[in-house]
């Protein structure tokens, strides 16, 4: 049985560098990403490698 998906519900706030911030435009507009939709790829990748996701 497939499993569910699941629904974007937890919102998640955080403080950044400006310049982390400015890169992080940059490379989710070359990715052809928002920002959010970038960092939930990233930390996805990174838990998913570290064991933490399936």
């Amino acid at each position: 049985m497939p499993e569910a998906r699941e629904t974007r519900t937890a919102p998640l706030g955080l403080r950044i560098l400006p310049s982390v911030k400015k890169a992080l435009e940059q490379a989710a507009a070359e990715d052809a990403r928002t920002m959010a939709a970038y960092v939930e790829k990233l930390l996805t990748e990174h838990l998913k490698a570290k064991g933490y996701l399936k």
